[in-house]
């Protein structure tokens, strides 16, 4: 089996969590991305948000919340995703960058417009209160 490692950001508010669609996907997926070589978690989120979504993260807000595993949307069976999720204060508000075609609030109602790991992502935040 493979595994794809991917840093995602939540960001919550109202109830909601930040979805990313890129362009050509079908599903909505955490924001955040692949380290690149000698890439801390931190500096990897740090930069992929800004790739994507045009926000700065405020570094000392960033926190490890947990993470999950599942079949990779999009790729072969047995490829999974490793996703280990953070919070942070983002600096401004969120635009449509890079390979981002666009973002919105997701709520549990949503799920089933997500990736199977950011599934997972949905179901915990909703059973610790978080998503509506």
């Amino acid at each position: 089996m493979s595994a794809i490692d991917k840093v995602a950001w939540i960001c919550l508010r109202d109830g909601k969590v930040l979805g990313a669609r890129s362009r050509g996907k079908d599903r909505f997926y955490l924001p955040g991305g692949k380290r690149e070589a000698g890439e801390s978690d931190a500096q990897c989120l740090t930069r992929e948000i800004r790739e994507e979504l045009a926000v700065e993260l405020r570094p000392d807000s960033i926190a490890y919340l947990a993470t999950f595993q599942a079949q990779a949307h999009g790729h072969a069976d047995g490829v999974l995703v490793r996703m280990i999720c953070y919070a942070a204060e983002p600096v401004g508000e969120p635009s449509a960058a890079g390979e981002i075609e666009e973002w919105q609030w997701l709520g549990y109602a949503d799920k089933h417009r997500a990736s199977v790991v950011d599934g997972l992502v949905f179901d915990w935040l909703q059973e610790r209160g978080a998503l509506t």
